[in-house]
């Protein structure tokens, strides 16, 4: 408990932490953004066209802004104490050395699991205040319904952040992590969208966006990501994410002088 105790203490105890989750609730008001903009598109579309106007789930689209800066948080959380030194003074008092990071896994892991279902179902339910039955009624449908999305959803949330602090861990590098997770969320999405299939909806399946709408048992065929998993495996590929990273890092940590 006291090492628990020092970490979160470290954690706290500087700006960032509360900048980075700031920026995370911030999708939440992105959100009311693009839904105030699409209602007004909506409006002004000539009847006949409205039927046919269609809209991307927007707290899947801003859960974006989330997962990065909780992965950022993550990784700053290691990789700053290389950075400035303290690592050395944090693993001299602490000898068997996993202690800690399980400790800071324990903290960005507790931050991910609030800003998540604060996001996703803040965007959800500001997104379904703005549109009502506009859209075919996108956001008509009983909110019971969407509760399996919406807590899959929020899930990926934590699962970058630990993500984030295994990566920092392991590069020992915040810049490296940190394009590591983009490249997670933009590029390789992008490059699998453009490979020949099968490989494509093979490669789309396992990427962390197309995990959520598996781990329920929907389809990803409106999306760049593939379908193949059923949920049992597809919650087992998210829950890899955070765990392999993390398992990496204990065993390196204990290996390296620093």
């Amino acid at each position: 408990m006291s090492v628990l105790a020092s970490e979160w203490l470290k954690v706290r105890s500087v700006r960032s932490t509360y900048l980075i989750l700031g920026l995370s609730l911030g999708a939440v008001l992105l959100g009311l953004a693009l839904a105030v903009m699409a209602a007004g598109m909506y409006d002004s579309a000539p009847p006949d066209q409205r039927p046919s106007a269609r809209i991307a789930e927007l707290e899947e689209v801003v859960v974006i802004l989330p997962q990065l800066c909780m992965g950022i948080l993550g990784t700053l959380v290691m990789a700053s104490e290389y950075v400035t030194g303290l690592i050395r003074t944090t693993l001299t008092l602490v000898p068997r050395r996993w202690p800690v990071l399980a400790a800071k896994a324990a903290i960005v892991g507790t931050l991910g699991l609030i800003i998540g279902p604060a996001t996703v179902f803040g965007t959800y339910l500001v997104s379904r205040w703005v549109l009502g039955d506009r859209f075919s009624g996108a956001y008509a449908t009983p909110i019971l319904d969407k509760l399996p999305l919406l807590a899959a959803t929020s899930l990926t949330v934590p699962v970058f952040a630990l993500l984030g602090l295994g990566l920092g861990a392991l590069f020992r590098s915040a810049a490296g992590a940190i394009a590591i997770m983009a490249g997670l969320v933009y590029v390789i999405p992008i490059v699998i969208g453009n490979i020949p299939e099968p490989w494509s909806e093979r490669l789309g399946s396992i990427m962390i966006g197309g995990l959520p709408r598996q781990i329920i048992g929907e389809s990803n065929a409106s999306s760049v990501y593939g379908s193949l998993l059923p949920p049992a495996a597809a919650a087992a590929v998210l829950a890899a994410y955070a765990a392999l990273p993390l398992v990496a890092a204990a065993w390196l940590v204990r290996r390296r002088d620093v």
